[in-house]
């Protein structure tokens, strides 16, 4: 078996007024998976999607990147392997034209020349934006930025994807574009949402996570079948969706 691409141990993290973002949280995921982490507001989401790139310090215990573990010393190269899109696109894009803001993380890490170019192009064709590479992002469509600030990370060419509520606040189609999009993609990724039917849809395995602690790791489709289990951690299904086990 392959070591996995993603080991937190022990992670634990407290915010300097004393709340308790995650507390001992144990999480594997490999290579190629695609996880849902599900939780109710406040469950330490968002806490352990910015931990797992050095956004945010651990207290304790300890997050690995394949055999590389955070520390001060690799945190940049971490970064690079773990990209972070997050919800809202604006975020990500602040450069005069699209295909500016997806070259400027790759250039930060260095590429330059023909390989910039080229990873430019890629990152854009692969979220079919090529035509709006020159476009400015605050004339775009709030799908076409989202799809546009994943370029800006895939550019950077990650071993593990991390997107923060993704299908939030889109219409039907860019909802299903976007989908169609991450489905075509290699890397790993984790999915952190409350939009429980786009976890099914994307994602094989999902995670919940309440009060800073996993409560539930399993199959989406057994996770979503198990309506107690949903109702004890404040999530529920949209009316009429139902999951096959």
């Amino acid at each position: 078996m392959t070591a996995p691409v993603v080991r937190v141990a022990g992670l634990r993290h407290v915010y300097p007024d004393g709340h308790v973002g995650l507390d001992r949280v144990d999480l594997t995921v490999a290579v190629g998976e695609r996880v849902a982490i599900l939780g109710p507001n406040g469950a330490g989401k968002t806490t352990l999607m910015l931990s797992l790139n050095g956004v945010l310090t651990p207290t304790q215990g300890s997050v690995a990147i394949g055999e590389t573990t955070l520390s001060r010393h690799t945190v940049r190269e971490i970064r690079r392997r773990v990209g972070l899109v997050f919800q809202d696109p604006d975020d990500q894009l602040f450069m005069p034209t699209v295909a500016q803001d997806v070259a400027f993380g790759p250039a930060n890490f260095g590429v330059t020349g023909p390989e910039l170019t080229a990873r430019v192009a890629d990152a854009l064709a692969v979220v079919s934006m090529t035509e709006h590479a020159d476009r400015s992002p605050a004339h775009l469509s709030l799908g076409q930025r989202r799809r546009a600030a994943l370029a800006t990370v895939l550019a950077c060419h990650p071993e593990v994807l991390v997107l923060d509520e993704p299908s939030a606040n889109l219409d039907p189609l860019a909802r299903r574009e976007l989908a169609e999009t991450l489905s075509g993609l290699r890397a790993t990724i984790l999915v952190v949402t409350h939009d429980l039917p786009y976890a099914a849809q994307l994602c094989t395995r999902a995670v919940i996570l309440d009060a800073g602690r996993v409560v539930a790791d399993g199959a989406t489709s057994e996770i979503l079948g198990d309506a107690d289990l949903l109702a004890a951690h404040r999530l529920e299904l949209p009316w009429g969706f139902s999951v096959s086990r």
